[in-house]
């Protein structure tokens, strides 16, 4: 289904927009307008340079209609993932213009009786991208894939892993392989198209679910499965999903995303991982039940400046001994043709 997206980030849409910038960035689905009052009268590239879009940003849904979007994307996800109250208006009125809204809260729109009636009297729908589906249990049918599986995993959330999955997809196309790309959080699932939002999944069927996910990549037949990964094996809140992740796609290898000047676990006083104390647990965790190696480290250096980026990618290369760099700033094929050769199955403890 194509869609003709109106973007709605009122007062967030440059600093607290993941969702935004990524279906801006990566969708096949235009993005259309952006509605943010603080940035009204600008264009995207104007407010963020690296999106490199030039749709309008607008004060109101009413502007955006001007653009003839087709769908109201709710821009950003926040902790918790609750409605902010006063983007309800507007909301309204998308629905009001037959726009379909799309949202990634965890937040059900869906399920509000409000904008449910107000989307059965326009005729449109709600398309609740973190409302999963029914899901089995991991059964181990995962370890029959034929093409090799690849997990990104990160030092923290919002770091560039969906990202670097991207990238590493663009990247394999020019080499003339076909990798598929699995998306595990309601951005990816925008840009794809479908998957499921493992971190609204009951813990015990979350493993399954991301099983499901990677056995239905396969039916591609792919050269490579590029498995987007969410959360960081310490975070405090979300490491649960990381573990789902680890042990459901059943990953022959794994790509470390940095952000290599955090300290901290944003939101929480947790302090960050270095890069071989990462590696070292994410290896240790898999080892017992299916090993993958780490073969590449991305880092995401957008806040610093080129002299900065290119020093951290080279001491991650020192303190590893493995290829590293960014592939947002510097192309993602240098990263891609070090790791390839790596890709190959591993076969689970107990084979």
């Amino acid at each position: 289904m194509s869609r003709r997206y109106a973007v709605l980030a009122p007062g967030h849409f440059v600093d607290d927009a993941k969702t935004a910038h990524g279906v801006i960035a990566y969708s096949t689905d235009p993005t259309v307008a952006v509605i943010d009052p603080a940035w009204a009268g600008k264009r995207v590239r104007d407010a963020v340079a690296h999106l490199q879009s030039d749709a309008p940003i607008v004060a109101s849904v009413t502007e955006a209609l001007r653009y003839d979007p087709t769908a109201l994307l709710i821009g950003t996800a926040p902790k918790g993932g609750a409605l902010p109250a006063d983007w309800r208006a507007a909301i309204l009125d998308a629905i009001a213009a037959k726009l379909e809204i799309v949202s990634g809260l965890h937040d059900m729109l869906g399920e509000d009786p409000e904008f449910a009636a107000a989307a059965q009297r326009a005729g449109t729908r709600i398309w609740d991208v973190r409302k999963p589906p029914d899901v089995p249990l991991f059964s181990g049918k995962v370890y029959d894939v034929a093409a090799p599986t690849l997990l990104l995993v990160g030092n923290d959330c919002a770091v560039g892993k969906m990202t670097v999955a991207l990238e590493l997809q663009r990247a394999a196309g020019r080499a003339g392989k076909k990798a598929a790309f699995v998306p595990t959080g309601q951005t990816g699932i925008m840009i794809a198209g479908w998957g499921i939002s493992i971190d609204r999944v009951i813990a015990d069927f979350a493993p399954g679910a991301t099983e499901t996910l990677v056995c239905y990549a396969a039916q591609s037949n792919p050269d490579v499965i590029l498995v987007e990964g969410q959360g960081s094996i310490n975070h405090p809140a979300y490491a649960p999903v990381t573990l789902a992740l680890m042990y459901g796609a059943a990953p022959d290898s794994l790509v470390l995303v940095c952000d290599p000047v955090r300290e901290r676990i944003a939101g929480y006083n947790t302090p960050t991982l270095g890069y071989r104390e990462l590696i070292r647990i994410h290896e240790a965790l898999l080892a017992t039940v299916k090993p993958a190696r780490t073969v590449g480290i991305a880092l995401n250096t957008r806040n610093l400046d080129d002299a900065q980026a290119r020093a951290h990618i080279a001491r991650a290369r020192e303190e590893t001994k493995l290829p590293a760099d960014d592939v947002v700033r510097y192309g993602p094929d240098s990263l891609y043709a070090a790791i390839a050769p790596s890709f190959h199955k591993e076969r689970p403890c107990g084979a």
